[in-house]
């Protein structure tokens, strides 16, 4: 059995063939937690989840890029049919995040990649992104449930703000992680969870994924897709689906020089312990 922890079937790309793709799923042994990146994606995920009886949930959050600050140029995701928000509505995310099938606050966290030419605007645009990360970790805290955390050029703030041991969540998972080793051993000293994705097999200038893998106990790994984005080159078709968790598996086996159906266990057993599966 694989569990894709970060995939987003929820998102309009799916459209035609979501149930396909999860009745495949479920019959092979798959399991999913679709994730969601604003109120309107996030009321998707759990409305999917909650077609299912087993196998399949959801997760509830305000993405980085999805909340509307005014300072930088939005960019709509074909894929996914974007709903940009202006704030956070506490109460709203909250009501919705108590819904069956729901097991983590996701994704949230910090995101540099598109962010304004001015010190002043940059200032303010990180300012913005901080503010809304607080205000859903003490949603998840509110709640009891693990935190996905999307962190994308911003180690260090994030860092920085989790060594704040009162809002720092006790279990969660850095989606996607792109860092240091020195980034990696923060995580893993905080207890969590670390997410690999098809990103381990692109090359990117001063992060060697191989060492990563290496570096990272098998029992803090989870396996994911981000799909449809990050398609590992083994996968056909346009698009990543949660069946790309199979050649990311396949791939931290060989680093780690061991069979691949230990991977499967651990990453499982991994997955069910965080999300309380």
């Amino acid at each position: 059995m694989l569990i894709d922890t970060h995939c987003h079937l929820n998102f309009s790309v799916f459209s035609k063939d979501r149930e396909d793709i999860i009745q495949e799923g479920l019959q092979s042994g798959f399991k999913f937690i679709i994730v969601g990146t604003n109120f309107f994606t996030s009321q998707k995920a759990v409305e999917i989840s909650q077609k299912y009886s087993h196998g399949v949930y959801s997760s509830v959050g305000l993405h980085p890029i999805d909340l509307d600050t005014g300072l930088v140029k939005l960019k709509v995701d074909p894929w996914e049919g974007q709903h940009f928000e202006k704030f956070f509505d506490f109460d709203k995310y909250k009501q919705l995040a108590q819904s069956k099938n729901v097991v983590a606050i996701g994704e949230i966290g910090l995101d540099y990649y598109r962010k304004p030419k001015t010190k002043r605007k940059k200032e303010l645009f990180k300012q913005a992104q901080k503010e809304l990360l607080e205000k859903e970790l003490r949603l998840a805290k509110d709640l009891n449930l693990p935190v996905i955390f999307h962190c994308r050029m911003a180690n260090s703030d994030l860092i920085e703000i989790l060594s704040n041991k009162d809002i720092r969540p006790s279990k969660a998972v850095i989606h996607s992680f792109v860092g240091t080793r020195e980034d990696l051993k923060e995580y893993l000293s905080f207890g969590y969870y670390i997410g690999f994705n098809g990103i381990i097999f692109k090359e990117i200038d001063g992060f060697d994924f191989d060492d990563l893998i290496k570096i990272t106990p098998l029992n803090r790994i989870l396996l994911e897709t981000d799909s449809p984005y990050l398609k590992p080159p083994q996968l056909k078709g346009e698009i990543n689906t949660p069946f790309g968790v199979v050649p990311v598996a396949e791939k931290i086996a060989q680093i780690k020089k061991i069979d691949l159906e230990k991977v499967a266990e651990e990453t499982t057993k991994n997955a069910k312990i965080l999300f309380n599966l």
